[in-house]
């Protein structure tokens, strides 16, 4: 796991630090080129410098968030962004975390990815990479 991740994992409560633990473990197996950092006070993971997934700690748990998680099709992802193709789930406690979904999405975010990296150069405009 990459440190800063690590960090931040570890300075979760122990009951956190398991889920936050699990996901990045998770994400580090399927998602084995992407780059990760904390980026606007949580962990990311990037391809190519586009945001894939990342989680943060909300009013309703720990949001597990993919980018262009609406093209999934996924029941499992059912908070949807409003303005952008962002799609979540919300985890309270590490039972409800199941893996083989988890490996699943993360797969699709592999071949599933809109532009964010250029959204400020293109104005607000999504475009479809893969």
């Amino acid at each position: 796991m990459e440190k800063s991740i690590q960090t931040y994992n570890n300075s979760q409560s122990q009951e956190d630090k398991k889920i936050c633990d699990l996901l990045a473990d998770s994400i580090d197996t399927v998602l084995k080129t992407a780059e990760c950092k904390i980026w606007h006070a949580h962990p990311v993971w990037f391809i190519d410098e586009n945001p894939i997934v990342g989680y943060s700690k909300q009013k309703l748990g720990w949001r597990l968030m993919f980018w262009s998680g609406i093209d999934f099709e996924e029941e499992g992802l059912n908070v949807h962004g409003k303005k952008f193709k962002d799609a979540s789930v919300f985890y309270t406690s590490i039972e409800q975390i199941n893996i083989k979904d988890l490996k699943r999405w993360l797969k699709k975010s592999i071949t599933i990815q809109w532009d964010y990296k250029n959204l400020i150069k293109r104005k607000g405009k999504l475009v479809r990479l893969k």
